[in-house]
C-alpha cells in the first residue's frame, strides 16, 4: 500500500479559515477508501487545543534545532472517520488567539516544518509521498533533500507542493533562511529560495518540490501569465511541465440536502422545488424578509474581499435591488465593504440582509434556500461556494475565471445545455446584464429554469474523480 502525508496548516474537522481546510478534512479519506494509507499533520493551536487536546493520544516529545530554534515539540495523534491525523505541540508558538498574522511567522512555520520532518522518525511513518500545501510548508521539499542527505528513509520521499492561493507565498527576511532554518545563506545567492530582497516559502516549494498541483486546471493556466501569476509566473513557467490542476470537490456527506439537519426540510433531485420553497420561506423567517415563494432569493457566502469581486456588486447595488429579488449575504471581510452592506440592509428591509460573521448553520439554509449563488470574483483558484450551492439545487452565477469557469457550464438557450450562470470580462456591467438574464428566465421561463436546477443538482461534484487523479500523480512518482 502507497502512503502519503498531507503536511497543512488548517483542515477539518479541527481548524478550518478557508477552503484548504475542506480539502485537508476531505481528501485524505476519500484517498483511504481507495486503498492508500493517507495522513494528516497539522500544528496544535489553541483553538484545538482547548477543545480536542484531552482525547489525542500524546506520543511522545522531540527536540527541535533549527537555526538559532532550539526547543522541544509534542507529538498527539487521533483517529477521525479512518484518518490518521498528528498534531505538532508548542504552546509559544500556536497556542494564540488567531492562526496567521503575526510578527513572527516565519520562526513559527519554519518550526512547524522542521518538526514535520523529525516527526517521521518520532512515529516511524515514512510516507512514499509527503504532499505539502501552500506557503506554511513550502521549505519542507527543500529542508528534506538538504538536511538529511545521508538517510535513505527521507531521500526517497517524493514531494507533491499544492497552490491554493499564490497570492499569499510566505515571503520574509533573508536572515529568515540561516536564523529558522539552519540553511547556507548560499541558496539566497544562488536565487533558488529568494524571492526580491528576502526568501520565499511558496517559492522554495515550486522550485524543490517533484509535482506541483493546484486547484483546478483554468487556474494553472492562468498562473503562468503576468496577470495572475502574483509575480511567481517565471518560476511556475520554469516547472510547468510538472505542473498540473485538480478541481476541489466537497464532502458530499457533510453538504447533503437530502440529510443536512440544519435544513428546515430536506430534499433531493426528485423534491427540490418543494424543497427550496420550504427553506426558502425558513430563511426568510429567520433572517426578517418578507415571506414569499415568488421572489428570486440571491445568496453569498463569502470572504468579503476585492479579490471575491464583492465592489462589482457595491457599484451596482441600486441597480441589483431595482430587480425583484431578495438579497442575502454572509461573511466579514474588509470595514468598507461591510459598512456598505450594513448601509444596503438599512435602506432595503425587508428585501435585504448583510448577517456580518459567519454562521456554519446558517451558511448550510443559505444554500438551500436560495434560488442565485453569486461569486464574481476577479481570481479564484477553485471555489468551494459554487460546488455547495449546485449540489444544493441554487444556481450559481460566477465570473469565468479558474475553478469557477471548469466547474460552471453557463445556460445555453438554444441548446438547453447549463448548470448556472457566468460573465467573462471583471466588470459590474457583464456582471449586472447576467443577473438581469438569470432574474428574467426566473420570472419568465420557469421551465428552463427548474431543467437548471436538475442539471446543477446532477453535477459530479465529490472528491471521487479528482481523488483518482491525485493517486496516478503519486504513482507517476
Amino acid at each position: 500500500m502507497k502512503s502519503v502525508l498531507f503536511a497543512a496548516s488548517e483542515g477539518l474537522p479541527y481548524i478550518k479559515t478557508g477552503g484548504l481546510a475542506d480539502v485537508i478534512g476531505s481528501l485524505p479519506k476519500i484517498l483511504n477508501a481507495k486503498g492508500l494509507d493517507a495522513r494528516v499533520v497539522l500544528p496544535m493551536y489553541k483553538r484545538i487545543a482547548e477543545r480536542y487536546r484531552a482525547d489525542f493520544t500524546r506520543l511522545k516529545t522531540i527536540p527541535i534545532h533549527a537555526g538559532l530554534i532550539d526547543t522541544i515539540a509534542t507529538i498527539y495523534q487521533t483517529q477521525w472517520e479512518g484518518v490518521t491525523y498528528y498534531f505538532i505541540e508548542h504552546a509559544g508558538y500556536f497556542e494564540r488567539d488567531g492562526l496567521y498574522g503575526y510578527p513572527d511567522d516565519g520562526e513559527r512555520f519554519a518550526f512547524y516544518q522542521k518538526a514535520v520532518l523529525e516527526m517521521l522518525w518520532a512515529v516511524d511513518f515514512f510516507p512514499d509521498v509527503l504532499h505539502c500545501h501552500d506557503w506554511h510548508t513550502g521549505m519542507i521539499p527543500a529542508l528534506c533533500r538538504i538536511q538529511y542527505p545521508d538517510d535513505e528513509r527521507y531521500q526517497r520521499i517524493r514531494h507533491v507542493y499544492t497552490i491554493h492561493n499564490l497570492a499569499f507565498q510566505g515571503n520574509f527576511p533573508a536572515s529568515v533562511l540561516g536564523d529558522c532554518f539552519g540553511l547556507p545563506y548560499r541558496y539566497f545567492e544562488d536565487g533558488s529560495m529568494r524571492f526580491h530582497n528576502g526568501i520565499s516559502f511558496m517559492k522554495t516549494g515550486l522550485v524543490f518540490a517533484d509535482k506541483i498541483t493546484t486547484v483546478s486546471p483554468t487556474y494553472a493556466q492562468e498562473i503562468l501569465t503576468a496577470q495572475y501569476g502574483e509575480q511567481m509566473d517565471e518560476v511556475l513557467r520554469m516547472r510547468a511541465q510538472d505542473l498540473s490542476g485538480i478541481v476541489n470537490g466537497i464532502d458530499i456527506h457533510s453538504w447533503n440536502p437530502a440529510s443536512d439537519p440544519v435544513l428546515a426540510a430536506n430534499y433531493d433531485a426528485s423534491s427540490v422545488l418543494e424543497g427550496k420553497r420550504l427553506n426558502k420561506r425558513a430563511v426568510q423567517q429567520e433572517l426578517g424578509l418578507r415571506v414569499t415563494d415568488e421572489v428570486m432569493m440571491i445568496g453569498i457566502v463569502s470572504r468579503l474581499t476585492w479579490q471575491k469581486g464583492v465592489y462589482l456588486i457595491i457599484e451596482k447595488l441600486a441597480e441589483i435591488m431595482g430587480l425583484d429579488i431578495q438579497f442575502v449575504i454572509l461573511g466579514t471581510g474588509e470595514t468598507h465593504i461591510e459598512n456598505q452592506f450594513k448601509i444596503m440592509e438599512d435602506q432595503y428591509r425587508r428585501r435585504a440582509v448583510y448577517y456580518c460573521g459567519y454562521n456554519d448553520d446558517l451558511a448550510h439554509r443559505i444554500y438551500a434556500g436560495c434560488d442565485l449563488f453569486l461569486m464574481p470574483s476577479l481570481f479564484e483558484p477553485c471555489g468551494i461556494g459554487q460546488l455547495i450551492a449546485m449540489h444544493y439545487g441554487a444556481l450559481p452565477l460566477v465570473r469565468e475565471t479558474g475553478g469557477l469557469k471548469d466547474t460552471v457550464q453557463p445556460y445555453n438557450q438554444y441548446t438547453k445545455e447549463g448548470n448556472g450562470f457566468s460573465f467573462g470580462a471583471f466588470n459590474s456591467h457583464d456582471m449586472l446584464y447576467t443577473m438581469r438574464s438569470a432574474a428574467d428566465l426566473f420570472y419568465l421561463n420557469r421551465a428552463d429554469w427548474d431543467m437548471l436546477v436538475q442539471h446543477a443538482m446532477a453535477t459530479d461534484v465529490s472528491w471521487d474523480r479528482s481523488a483518482d487523479q491525485y493517486l496516478q500523480l503519486y504513482n507517476e512518482l
